[in-house]
């Protein structure tokens, strides 16, 4: 067996699951415009994690630390879907942006008490490199979990990212299915942000589904064009990181940029109509 193969392959395994659950997340995401809702959701991790070990003395990777920063995210995700019903005069995206740099903030202060935590480095960076098996499973779990979850709810979930007015004018319980959502994604991203780190995350988040918008408009076919680009762009990235020696999350982010850009340009010429030679 190649020796890329024996490093990379339980990687490009995670890469896949990852990009499995965040490339149909992304798709909602954009559609609500709530973009940088992963980097802020992973920043409340972070502070739940970090609030752990110096409580309970908890590792970064343990059980503990894990269930500190999904309660924090609970604790978030009630907090956006009451906001977007009760505070109209201020758009959702920028309740967002308030609440990262006051968690961003926390962060710091609470990194401030205990500098040897190494936190900030591998939220940016991940530890892909060090993937192990019961990493793999527990992904598998927990993005299995919240697809069952989402696939089973789908209709109103979509209705609300569809139209939110709409939706509740309908008569719809938006915030009940906000939260829902919101705390799905939030269980999705505080493991996939341990695992790859934030940069990679909202990479795969956001870029897939941004691509597949280009070429399609159904769900399903969004869906196929996001989980290929995902795919080759994770081959791609670590290929190039095992050669270069660079680090495995940004290379992927990197190709996911560059996949995006070429779409991008194809997608435009498709558009631009042909003019005859003259004669």
């Amino acid at each position: 067996m190649p020796l890329f193969v024996q490093l990379l392959g339980l990687c490009f395994l995670a890469c896949l699951l990852m990009g499995a659950i965040l490339a149909y997340l992304g798709i909602h995401v954009l559609k609500r415009e709530v973009i940088f809702i992963d980097i802020a959701v992973a920043q409340v991790a972070a502070v739940g994690s970090i609030a752990a070990h110096l409580a309970f003395d908890a590792e970064q990777d343990s059980l503990l630390a894990y269930t500190t920063s999904l309660l924090c995210v609970l604790l978030i995700s009630a907090f956006y879907a009451a906001a977007r019903t009760a505070v109209m005069q201020v758009s959702i995206e920028a309740v967002i942006g308030i609440s990262y740099a006051i968690t961003a903030a926390a962060a710091m202060f609470l990194i401030g008490m205990h500098p040897g935590h190494v936190h900030a480095e591998e939220m940016l960076a991940g530890s892909l490199l060090w993937v192990t098996w019961r990493h793999i499973i527990a992904s598998a779990a927990v993005f299995s979990t919240v697809g069952i979850l989402l696939y089973l709810f789908r209709k109103p979930i979509s209705q609300v990212s569809q139209d939110y007015d709409r939706a509740m004018a309908a008569g719809l319980k938006v915030m009940r299915w906000d939260f829902l959502f919101y705390a799905l994604l939030g269980a999705v991203i505080t493991l996939a942000v341990r695992i790859s780190g934030v940069v990679s995350v909202f990479a795969f988040l956001i870029i897939p589904a941004t691509a597949s918008a280009l070429f399609a408009r159904g769900w399903a076919a969004r869906l196929l064009i996001a989980w290929a680009m995902a795919a080759v762009a994770s081959v791609a990235g670590l290929l190039f990181a095992y050669h270069f020696d660079f680090s495995l999350g940004p290379a992927i982010a990197l190709f996911l940029g560059i996949i995006l850009t070429v779409a991008a340009i194809s997608a435009k010429l498709r558009r631009i109509p042909s003019v005859p030679l003259s004669r």
